[in-house]
């Protein structure tokens, strides 16, 4: 676990984008929102999640800052994302829970050899991101309230916000602590819980 994930602080040091694919490995517990991607309010669990992908593609991007918060109140820092729609090569899900008999690793694959992942409609809110990525046309630094890249994506005015018209990502690491969105198709997905279970790096 990274330095910021520790202490719930966003990492920009690359790019915030990279977090885009944590929506897609909480395809399971996701919802379609009444007017596109908009965020969703609920108390996040407080267990944050791992999630990483080969390779993203994705038409749209809107980011802004905001925090989470748990059923206790704790706030978690973290860089709202949404985009229009996402292809990606493959991706991998992981969280560690605590149950009655111990510590399990919930697990969720899919793509790869069974074929791509595609998404549409999603907000993520993540933190501690890493990868490499290529912008289309880029806007950092954008007032949050005046973002349109991706409908329903909007911040607080004179927030700090970013947008793209398309991106590509590569080896993509990422934390996050919420996903909503609709139609997914996570080809070959597979749901593991385990004991001695691997997460995904």
């Amino acid at each position: 676990m990274s330095e910021a994930h520790r202490h719930g602080r966003s990492d920009w040091k690359k790019t915030a984008v990279v977090a885009l694919p944590a929506v897609l490995a909480v395809a399971a517990s996701a919802s379609v929102m009444a007017q596109g991607a908009l965020a969703a309010s609920f108390a996040v669990s407080g267990t944050g999640f791992q999630v990483s992908s080969g390779n993203l593609k994705s038409q749209g991007l809107a980011s802004y800052l905001q925090t989470d918060r748990d059923v206790d109140g704790e706030g978690h820092p973290v860089a709202l994302l949404g985009i229009g729609n996402a292809t990606l090569s493959d991706i991998c899900q992981a969280a560690q829970v605590k149950t009655p008999v111990g510590t399990v690793v919930f697990k969720l694959t899919a793509g790869g050899d069974a074929g791509q992942v595609t998404a549409s409609d999603l907000v993520i809110d993540g933190e501690d991101l890493v990868g490499d990525a290529r912008f289309g046309t880029a806007e950092i630094g954008r007032d949050a309230s005046t973002l349109d890249a991706v409908n329903g994506v909007q911040g607080e005015r004179d927030k700090f916000g970013l947008q793209a018209r398309g991106i590509e990502v590569a080896e993509v690491r990422s934390h996050a602590w919420s996903a909503t969105g609709g139609n997914f198709r996570l080809k070959g997905m597979k749901v593991d819980v385990s004991s001695g279970g691997k997460k995904c790096f």
